[in-house]
């Protein structure tokens, strides 16, 4: 997942190139074919290549195979030559982060963080849900109420962070985002909820909002349970000129300024429980509540509350949404929680089409995040069915390819291959040449 837990574009080509200048000036170079964090380079599941492979099966195409101890759902991240992925150890109370040759498979190095305390979690969300961050030069890995613990290339440790206790009856999965000097983090849900932004070099806070609000989730005395709560991963973005950081929050979705936390717009709508992460376009963002909750558009470039003036659509109700989306040529793609992908208008909300996506496993059910590559859309669902399909305003379903093992995660693309996490294996996908 990244989610994502519940968690999470083909864009013109000035935004493109303004995006691909941003993620190049406030990272270390770039690699075209590196996938860095949740969603890759510009956080919003696009990937520039075009010729990644749109047929395979446990048996066709397949570069390489990991078998993984116990299930996760994690994303893995691609830096070069090498594949990062957390992986929890739940016998031994350990939280682990995998180094893997991206040629081979085989383990580089591990590290594990021991954790004796008592972190509530639902059993379809494994500990160590969030997905890795790296810049080229150190690795970041949020393990919730275990700390955020920061890495070099070679598994040593530079520096880490106790952070508290993360409290949830669903438990975690944001995951952090390296951006120009600092780390980000959405830490929570819960009582205790908060973003937080650490110097990446040491580790210190540079500053932290702190939600109120959050509730454990568990039943009252009285019978009653508050279901509430953010599972979204921080994205960036360019607006007037200016960089924003857009969050979704229990209510709403709001725009802040990365180097100093404070909020520049808001925009109220959404329900009180949120797992996917905005979606951003052409001077709107999108934001979508899970559990049978809302969705909204809302135009960039305000200031304060801006529900009345810039908010352009609002969907009362729509599907369980788990997975974030993607935008590509003026409309949204969504894979929904009950297994059902959706296209719909960017500029209006007026539904274009769905379709319920069927394969070989009887569980359709999705919280993988789309992943858009050449005009196509790529899921993989909880019975390991790999779904691609068009990114078009006609339905498509381009291939449906069957791994056979679950999986709660997103499809990671890195120079012509996949990589795919199960709850059973790490898979490497490549066309043989």
């Amino acid at each position: 997942m990244n989610a994502p837990f519940f968690a999470p574009l083909r864009p013109g080509f000035a935004s493109r190139a303004l995006a691909c200048w941003l993620a190049l000036a406030t990272t270390a170079p770039l690699h075209a074919a590196n996938w860095p964090h949740w969603r890759g380079p510009t956080g919003d599941g696009v990937c520039a290549e075009k010729s990644l492979p749109v047929k395979w099966s446990a048996t066709e195409n397949v570069k390489w195979r990991l078998p993984l101890p116990e299930p996760g759902n994690s994303t893995p991240i691609v830096w070069g030559n090498k594949v990062f992925l957390t992986q929890p150890d739940g016998k031994a109370g350990k939280h682990q982060l995998l180094c893997l040759d991206r040629a081979t498979g085989k383990q580089l190095w591990k590290t594990e963080v021991n954790f004796a305390g008592k972190e509530p979690t639902h059993g379809t969300n494994p500990y160590s849900s969030a997905s890795p961050a790296t810049d080229g030069e150190r690795v970041v890995v949020s393990f919730a109420s275990a700390g955020l613990w920061c890495y070099d290339l070679n598994g040593k440790e530079l520096w880490h962070r106790d952070l508290g206790q993360q409290a949830h009856i669903w438990g975690n999965a944001a995951s952090p985002v390296l951006h120009g000097g600092l780390c980000f983090l959405n830490f929570g849900p819960g009582a205790r909820s908060f973003l937080v932004a650490v110097d990446k070099q040491t580790g210190q806070t540079v500053w932290q909002n702190d939600e109120s609000g959050g509730d454990y989730g568990e039943k009252k005395p009285d019978g009653k349970q508050a279901w509430v709560g953010s599972w979204t991963t921080p994205v960036f973005i360019q607006e007037n000129g200016r960089e924003s950081l857009l969050m979704s929050w229990p209510g709403r979705v709001c725009a802040l300024e990365p180097k100093t936390g404070k909020q520049v717009w808001e925009c109220h709508g959404l329900n009180p429980l949120v797992y996917t992460s905005p979606l951003h376009r052409d001077g709107m963002v999108v934001a979508m509540g899970g559990f049978g909750g809302k969705s909204l558009a809302v135009r960039t470039g305000g200031r304060g509350d801006v529900t009345e003036s810039h908010r352009l659509w609002l969907h009362p109700r729509t599907k369980q949404r788990i997975g974030s989306g993607v935008i590509h040529d003026g409309h949204i793609y969504i894979h929904n929680d009950p297994g059902v992908a959706e296209c719909f208008e960017l500029k209006t909300g007026q539904t274009v089409w769905e379709e319920r996506l069927k394969g070989a496993a009887s569980n359709g059910q999705n919280w993988s995040s789309i992943m858009l590559a050449g005009g196509n859309c790529y899921t993989i669902t909880q019975g390991g069915d790999c779904f691609v399909f068009q990114a078009s305003p006609q339905f498509e379903l381009v291939s449906v390819n069957s791994l056979g093992e679950p999986s709660n995660s997103s499809v990671v693309p890195s120079d012509g291959e996949l990589f795919i996490r199960t709850h059973r294996s790490l898979w490497c996908i490549a066309e043989k040449k």
